[in-house]
Formats: C-alpha cells, sequence, structure tokens
C-alpha cells in the first residue's frame, strides 16, 4: 500500500469513528460543508449539507452509548489525483444489553484533498442484501 492510500485510509477511518463517538468537531473537519448524500434506510431522496448529520450525531442515532465495532468488507480504493473513491460493505456491531447485534449496507465514499486535506463530499449507501 502507498503512503498516500495509507493516508486515506486512516483519513476514513478517523472520519467514520467521528460519527460512532459523537465527536461533531471531527466530523466537520473531514466532511465538506457542502456534503451530498444517499442513505437509502433513511430517506429515498439525497440529503445535501450537515445540519441533518449534526443533528443525528448529537441523539446519538448510531448507538454510540453502546460498545460497538465496525468491519469494512472488501474495501476497494480508487484514486484519481486529489479525488479518491472508496467502497465497501460497512458491517456494524453494537453489543447491547438483548445482546450483539449486526447490521450491514453498502457504502461509496468521495473524497477530495484541498487545502485542508481530504473532506467527504459524497455518500452513496445501498442495502446489502440478506
Amino acid at each position: 500500500m502507498s503512503d498516500v492510500e495509507q493516508e486515506i485510509w486512516d483519513f476514513l477511518h478517523r472520519h467514520l469513528r467521528s460519527v460512532f463517538t459523537q465527536d461533531v468537531e471531527t466530523y466537520r473537519a473531514t466532511t465538506s460543508e457542502d456534503l451530498s448524500l444517499y442513505e437509502w434506510f433513511i430517506t429515498p431522496h439525497r440529503q445535501d449539507g450537515l445540519d441533518f448529520h449534526f443533528f443525528m450525531i448529537e441523539n446519538s442515532w448510531a448507538g454510540s452509548g453502546n460498545d460497538f465495532r465496525y468491519d469494512l468488507l472488501e474495501p476497494r480504493l480508487q484514486l484519481y489525483g486529489n479525488t479518491a473513491v472508496v467502497s465497501y460493505t460497512f458491517m456494524l456491531s453494537m453489543a447491547t444489553e438483548a445482546g450483539i447485534t449486526h447490521r450491514s449496507h453498502n457504502e461509496s465514499r468521495v473524497l477530495i484533498k484541498g487545502e485542508d486535506g481530504w473532506k467527504v463530499v459524497h455518500v452513496h449507501k445501498s442495502p446489502a442484501g440478506e
């Protein structure tokens, strides 16, 4: 793995962890203000901007009060200059009072490198199947 590829994966993990640890400051630093995304499990329409996600993060939507881990299955990185496309199946495992639960979905994220480093500019999530 090249240094740039490692940098991108490290960035992505920092970004993803910010969602589950309610780290709004890191989420803001790693996400473009003009973010666009599709999250099939929330709405079938595109969402734009950060306000919705700030609300979700601040209100523990991801179960961040629980012990959790995530895995990126079949990760792929496509790098085109200062643009990167990462895709994978995202599997979230959470330990709750009722036991361990798992959920997964397919995910693609587009990252752009600017003066402030890498930022997520687009996310697309789709069902991973049964």
